[in-house]
């Protein structure tokens, strides 16, 4: 284990550098977008609702422009820094564990035309190699999750965001009123001993001092999300082979019928959360 890295944080780590996990990410999980997506009905391809969020989550944001520093945490392929420094012209670090996951970013950057104004930076969220107030966005779409030390990661927010700036972010989550031990299905699948919530990141953004500028749930969303995402690698499936292994596939559509039980269930929560650093 990298001595850099925590010990849930190197898990993730060595997971999304696996070739199964990196080709189902990008050949099946939406390419460039690799969140969960906004859709507007059930059928919608997983790309285009991945797409949506990104946007959504954009338009929520003050006074993005050519001068703007943003830090996009758990940046994967890099598809939402790329939306952000095409339409805002802002400059984005894309601070991403996975090497591999990186490489695949820095190919579209350049394929792209953005290699001078994104940087893919490789590390962890726990302990951002950024200096004390140097942005003035900070972005994150269901990566805090595979952090073991979330309040931690709300303190390196604090830390690297300008006085002003915001942070926006989704995250899959547990619902504030989960009964004890009914997501360990969930929990054991992703190497993880507990999710964050919308209570825990207001408490959090409380203790910080941020403004709440919003909170929106939109649980239904990652329902219809990893159920697509589970249709789609369903069908894909035969055609994959050799590329991702069947093993593999086995054991994410099973995971995925967890995560679909548990949010029918109503024992998770998704949605987009927003707050600013006081001035």
């Amino acid at each position: 284990m990298s001595a850099a890295y925590s010990e849930v944080v190197e898990t993730a780590r060595q997971y999304y550098n696996s070739k199964d996990a990196d080709n189902f990410y990008f050949h099946v999980w939406g390419g460039e977008d690799i969140h969960i997506g906004l859709y507007e009905d059930d059928e919608e391809p997983i790309a285009d609702a991945s797409a949506r969020t990104v946007r959504h989550m954009a338009e929520s944001v003050s006074h993005l422009n050519t001068g703007s520093q943003v830090l996009d945490l758990g940046a994967g392929y890099g598809g939402s820094a790329r939306h952000l420094a095409r339409v805002y012209s802002c400059h984005v670090t894309a601070l991403n564990l996975s090497e591999t996951e990186n490489k695949r970013n820095r190919v579209m950057n350049a394929e792209q035309g953005f290699s001078e104004t994104i940087k893919v930076a490789d590390g962890s969220f726990e302990d951002i190699p950024a200096e004390d107030q140097s942005f003035d966005l900070a972005w994150s779409q269901d990566a805090i999750l595979h952090s073991g030390h979330r309040k931690r990661v709300m303190d390196e927010v604090d830390r690297i965001l300008k006085p002003g700036g915001e942070f926006i972010f989704t995250d899959p989550m547990q619902a504030d009123d989960c009964p004890a031990g009914v997501l360990k299905p969930v929990l054991d699948r992703i190497h993880l001993d507990s999710l964050g919530s919308f209570a825990f990141y207001r408490a959090q953004a409380q203790r910080l001092g941020w403004q709440e500028i919003g909170v929106a749930d939109l649980t239904h969303q990652l329902v219809k999300h990893y159920t697509r995402v589970r249709q789609e690698l369903t069908k894909r499936r035969e055609g994959l082979v050799g590329i991702v292994s069947d093993e593999y596939m086995a054991r994410m559509i099973q995971g995925l019928g967890h995560w679909i039980d548990a949010g029918d269930n109503g024992y998770l929560a998704w949605g987009v959360l927003h707050f600013r650093k006081p001035e």
